[in-house]
């Protein structure tokens, strides 16, 4: 009985149900509910309505401090019995400033001024970090935080308030415990055949736009939509965390948009920072990097994102701090900009569409199988691969439909994966097209022009009132 089957006769005993609480009962992940639950309020089984809730959940710094402990606790752990130069301490511990003034208003240190240079000296002979007790016990879902503690870790950016959405399901004016198969097209040996009237078609959806339509096909295959919202990112996650290497054309003022203020940000999971820093110099994981002089100033460097897999690789470093390792399927359309030359087939800022699958053992075949049935739904359904080249893919392939090159894929590298932290029998597929491409391909357009800005012909437009995927 598949997901759907099983949503209508849990709704049959009950007379509604909140679909966070069916993803507990069936032990799935909440989008591969909601993407069911699309499926079947479609056909009117269900009515669905959405509702809100709010929770705390730890940010990137967040989980690098339950990790490794908070800054005032690793800047108290670099102080030897001795004592230490102040400016050595500052140099020496990553986030000193703010872990220094930390343990100095908590009386954990002190500074010795009797031999000149100031000396940086353990006050108390051991400590408590009661910062990571308690984002380590949010971790595991208990938030008995007062509210002003809550307000500081939020100050520090080490908690973050999620809103959670889910929806409320009641039984609809089609419900039935079964679903039964409807017809998209009306065809020419129904009507002469007069088996149309027995038939059940499936309705137009007039409000459809392809963007929607890409985003319903994900859910419906059990995706988890990222948060996109983050236009500006560092050179470090656009770049860094991907494995691709500082020297990359693609870096180059030529290719990006680098942003003059604020220029640089220093907010990262700094243990991270040093695993990517070491893949790329000294190699490690089974590979021996690119050797060269990794410089945190050019990760540290902010710009319009070119591409979502920045957001990919962030969500894949959050999936890798879980204790347990739980398979996820991502996935995001949104914006992303690059300093290209604008002409027919090209935009400075242009849709990027990306799926993304983590799970163990997951090879090129799975790829291909999933790339299939993810264009058939879009309508594709002669797709050709080719080998390619990606710095944080291999293999890679560049995917064709039509002869038409419409998208690009691959299987992450371990240099990518393992300094997240990721265990080293998980694998991640992924996939990244533009939505413009294949809406070309679909409605036969050959310039960019004629489907972005002032040049759109509104008589295309009046032809094509609704967008229907020839699924």
């Amino acid at each position: 009985m598949d997901i759907s089957e099983r949503i209508l006769k849990y709704l049959s005993n009950s007379e509604n149900v909140d679909t966070l609480k069916l993803a507990s009962e069936f032990n799935e992940d909440h989008q591969k509910i909601v993407g069911a639950v699309k499926s079947i309020e479609a056909l009117e089984m269900v009515i669905s309505e959405a509702v809100k809730s709010t929770k705390w959940e730890l940010t990137d710094e967040g989980h690098s401090v339950a990790s490794a402990g908070s800054h005032e606790a690793v800047l108290y752990r670099g102080i030897p019995e001795e004592g230490i130069l102040q400016a050595e301490v500052m140099k020496k511990v990553p986030n000193a400033k703010v872990g220094f003034s930390k343990a100095m208003s908590l009386g954990w240190i002190f500074i010795d001024k009797s031999g000149g240079a100031p000396i940086v000296k353990r006050k108390v002979s051991s400590i408590q970090d009661i910062v990571q007790e308690n984002l380590n016990e949010i971790k595991k879902g208990i938030d008995n935080l007062a509210e002003n503690v809550r307000n500081d870790y939020k100050k520090r950016k080490l908690l973050q308030e999620i809103t959670l959405k889910s929806f409320i399901l009641r039984k609809g004016p089609q419900f039935a415990t079964t679903i039964k198969k409807l017809e998209t097209d009306l065809t020419s040996e129904m009507i002469l055949s007069g088996s149309w009237k027995t038939l059940q078609f499936k309705p137009y959806n007039f409000e459809a736009l392809v963007r929607s339509e890409f985003r319903e096909i994900f859910l419906e295959m059990g995706f988890e939509e990222m948060p996109t919202n983050q236009y500006i990112e560092s050179s470090f996650w656009n770049f860094d965390a991907l494995f691709q290497p500082q020297q990359h054309p693609a870096r180059d003022a030529h290719d990006t948009f680098f942003i003059s203020s604020p220029a640089s940000t220093t907010q990262f999971p700094m243990d991270y920072l040093e695993r990517v820093k070491k893949v790329h110099s000294e190699g490690g994981f089974g590979s021996q990097g690119y050797r060269y002089e990794w410089k945190i100033e050019e990760a540290q460097k902010n710009l319009l994102r070119t591409h979502t897999t920045a957001v990919s690789a962030r969500m894949l470093y959050q999936l890798a701090q879980q204790k347990t390792f739980t398979p996820r399927k991502y996935f995001s359309i949104d914006k992303v900009f690059r300093n290209e030359t604008l002409d027919a087939t090209h935009l400075a800022e242009f849709q990027q569409v990306e799926g993304v699958v983590a799970a163990r053992g997951l090879g090129l075949a799975d790829l291909i199988s999933l790339l299939d049935a993810f264009f058939r739904r879009l309508g594709f359904h002669r797709l050709q691969f080719k080998p390619a080249y990606n710095p944080y893919t291999e293999p890679s392939m560049e995917i064709f439909a039509y002869h038409e090159e419409i998208g690009n894929s691959g299987v992450f590298r371990p240099e990518m994966l393992l300094p997240m932290g990721l265990p080293e029998d998980v694998s991640v597929i992924a996939w990244g097209l533009s939505l413009e491409r294949p809406t070309m391909i679909k409605y036969g357009l050959n310039n960019i022009r004629d489907l972005v800005g002032p040049k759109v012909d509104l008589q295309m437009v009046q032809n094509n009132p609704i967008c229907r995927l020839d699924k």
